[in-house]
């Protein structure tokens, strides 16, 4: 029932995620000319990879720790190392930013961009920590407007930024220094209160950084073996084949990796408290209901993307990048869903044990394995060259994690529900193929909506993923809600 009333919690904030992600295909694709958009991709895996090796053990350490600190009644304590943490990993910070200056001395298209992300890095970690410490507390109402109000203002201000003003590829990135400096006052608030009477604890912030570096170098090796691609394609075939590629990879892998992660805020919480609290066999138990629910969503969702490339490419993707991009949904929309099952369910073990420095190892098999691929593939395939590599690094990043996950906790496999799902997936397929082809928008709600209406009456008909005691589940709530 907890595990429900999270997963309608977090909705408005994968609504607002959505919106801001094919909103900026849609818009960017249209604002922003190819070489514009592509420049604008790799910038913001840049960012990325600025942000996570030097940001994230302080972000990964105040979700983790959270819960601990408040059981042993140091949460002060806590807030005040994870902050005096965080200012010296502000420090590397500016460093990559002055290494990364050095680099794009020659490119001034990409200096231009640069400051706004040395401004937005230092604001958005201290929003992400308290969202973090959020989570970790379950106050999922908080979490929810204070995420929601990120994306959805920085979207708006991003797009407007483009359409009147001549920032170009700069203009998201603005977009979102303005939004999360005026979020950071009343987050940065919140963070002073929680850390009132507080001492740095140096033994704490050892351990900090002890099990959030290697989370830090995961998440490395997860952004090359997601972005790595944008790099070679760039070097092969150009920044407005970076482009299409984004396009095409924004719309697919983000779609289903948003519902991946909406299940996770809901049960990624408890299957910490239930891993703390009672150990690894309940940890397990309370994962069922996270890995049905990823595969409830997570499936139909792939599935229907791949159904609706056309349409979809139509309707949300501007036509100076629209051929290659749609091309690549299908693909992306299920490589999408090996990458939301590998960060959401099967890193998860090594997360709740502590044993981040293997995942952090084993991570590193898909990574190379990718960037190998990619070199190979792209001269010859072009962008299905990198769209193969990413699909089968990504089925052996999740088969490698969940081989050697098992051993410290048995997350569970439901291979019965897995069964059921893809089928009532199937079944979307001959009447989304019998109906007409309208183009653009009205074939993809057409198409989408009789898609869903199939695959929600075969799934409940076969009680595909326990689907039909999750409608059980949630009407007696809301029947009790009403009462």
């Amino acid at each position: 029932m907890k595990f429900l009333r999270h997963l309608a919690g977090y909705l408005p904030v994968n609504i607002a995620s959505g919106i801001a992600a094919f909103g900026g295909v849609y818009v960017f694709t249209r604002l922003l000319s190819p070489e514009e958009y592509g420049r604008y991709a790799l910038m913001v895996s840049v960012m990325a990879l600025v942000h996570t090796l030097s940001l994230t053990p302080a972000e990964s350490a105040a979700f983790r720790f959270a819960g601990q600190a408040e059981a042993e009644g140091q949460q002060p304590n806590h807030f005040r190392t994870i902050l005096s943490l965080t200012g010296r990993s502000l420090l590397v910070t500016l460093a990559l930013i002055l290494l990364l200056a050095l680099a794009f001395r020659d490119m001034p298209e990409y200096l231009k961009i640069l400051p706004w992300l040395a401004v937005l890095m230092p604001l958005s970690t201290v929003i992400q920590i308290a969202l973090e410490s959020h989570r970790a507390q379950q106050s999922v109402g908080r979490y929810a407007l204070v995420e929601s109000m990120r994306l959805l203002i920085g979207f708006v201000l991003g797009a407007g930024l483009a359409w009147q003003t001549g920032f170009g590829a700069a203009s998201p990135f603005i977009g979102l220094v303005i939004v999360c400096g005026v979020l950071a006052l009343s987050e940065g608030g919140w963070l002073r209160r929680q850390m009132r009477s507080g001492v740095i604890l140096t033994e704490k912030r050892r351990a900090y950084l002890r099990y959030g570096i290697p989370i830090a170098m995961a998440l490395i090796l997860d952004i090359i073996l997601s972005a790595a691609d944008r790099f070679i394609i760039a070097w092969f075939l150009g920044e407005a084949a970076v482009g299409e590629y984004t396009a095409g990879y924004g719309v697919a892998d983000k779609t289903v990796l948003l519902i991946c992660a909406w299940a996770a805020m809901a049960g990624a919480p408890l299957v910490m408290a239930a891993y703390e609290e009672k150990g690894p066999a309940a940890a397990a138990q309370e994962a069922t209901g996270l890995i049905r629910t990823l595969l409830l969503l997570g499936v139909p969702a792939a599935a229907g993307l791949a159904l609706v490339a056309r349409p979809l490419a139509e309707a949300m993707i501007g036509e100076a990048v629209r051929d290659g991009a749609m091309q690549i949904i299908p693909w992306i929309a299920f490589a999408g869903l090996l990458n939301g099952l590998t960060l959401h369910y099967a890193a998860s073990v090594f997360h709740l044990t502590h044993r981040t420095a293997l995942l952090a190892a084993l991570m590193c098999v898909p990574a190379c394995t990718n960037i190998a691929l990619n070199f190979l593939f792209i001269p010859a395939y072009g962008l299905m060259g990198a769209v193969a590599a990413t699909l089968i690094s990504y089925a052996l990043g999740l088969t490698v994690l969940l081989a050697m996950g098992r051993a410290r906790i048995p997350l569970p496999l439901p291979l019965t529900d897995l069964v059921k799902v893809s089928l009532a997936a199937l079944a979307m397929w001959p009447v989304i193929a019998l109906l007409p082809d309208w183009g653009s928008w009205l074939e993809l709600f057409i198409k989408a909506g009789a898609g869903g209406v199939v695959y929600i009456g075969v799934a409940l008909l076969l009680d595909a993923g326990a689907a039909r005691s999750f409608v059980r589940e949630k009407l007696a709530s809301n029947r009790k809600m009403s009462t």
